[in-house]
């Protein structure tokens, strides 16, 4: 099998680039990594993300790291395949390229801590800071007020069809829709009705039952 994922099915990066897979309909090997053993920091894996993080990639021989790297990459070489997450068209592209960096730089820090926080910590048995919780819903609140006037315009955050955008907000998401924060987003009944959406997507829902079975 050409194409390879090592990470971890809690990791929000691993499942990003799962879901971008599923919706591209590729076969892939998925590789696990054990990362409460430390295998993410030791050899081989370190030879594949020298900054012993999860996901790592392979296709045949190309090797890659960063999960939106990554997906930028499927996206173009399998554009024929699955979904159209992106687009030739420049104008078009040019609006999902500001969705994909509003994503990493504006939704993505307040929505991974609160993913610490109240996703991963619960599990591996830590303490919630509920002052950082607090802090970083407000945060997380300002950008969905964004989404929210952009979505009277539009079904997904870039027009009306599904792209990488949209997609990269799953990971997270779906942590924190079964949690508190989910009701930052219910305050904002079409922000609600995107992340119902998007999350019930048949290529996220494989990465769920994946992520289940294990």
């Amino acid at each position: 099998m050409a194409i390879k994922v090592h990470g971890g099915l809690l990791s929000t990066a691993t499942t990003r680039v799962l879901a971008c897979l599923n919706e591209k309909e590729l076969d892939y090997e998925f590789v696990r990594v054990d990362m409460l053993a430390g295998e993410h920091k030791k050899e081989p894996f370190i030879t594949l993300n020298p900054f012993g993080q999860v996901p790592a990639f392979e296709d045949d021989d190309l090797k890659l790291f960063e999960s939106r790297a990554i997906n930028r990459y499927i996206t173009h070489k399998y554009a024929d395949k699955g979904t159209q997450l992106v687009f030739d068209d420049p104008k078009k592209m040019a609006i999902v390229a500001v969705g994909l960096e509003v994503e990493a730089h504006k939704y993505d820090p307040p929505a991974s801590k609160l993913t610490w926080e109240l996703g991963l910590k619960p599990i591996l048995g830590m303490v919630t800071d509920d002052e950082i919780v607090k802090e970083q819903e407000a945060q997380l609140g300002k950008v969905l007020d964004v989404y929210e006037s952009g979505l009277t315009r539009s079904k997904y955050l870039c027009g009306d069809t599904f792209t990488l955008a949209d997609l990269h907000h799953l990971p997270t998401l779906d942590y924190l829709m079964g949690t508190r924060a989910k009701a930052v987003f219910e305050a904002r009944p079409l922000v609600k009705a995107w992340a119902d959406g998007i999350m019930a997507r048949p290529a996220w829902q494989k990465v769920v039952a994946m992520r289940n079975k294990h």
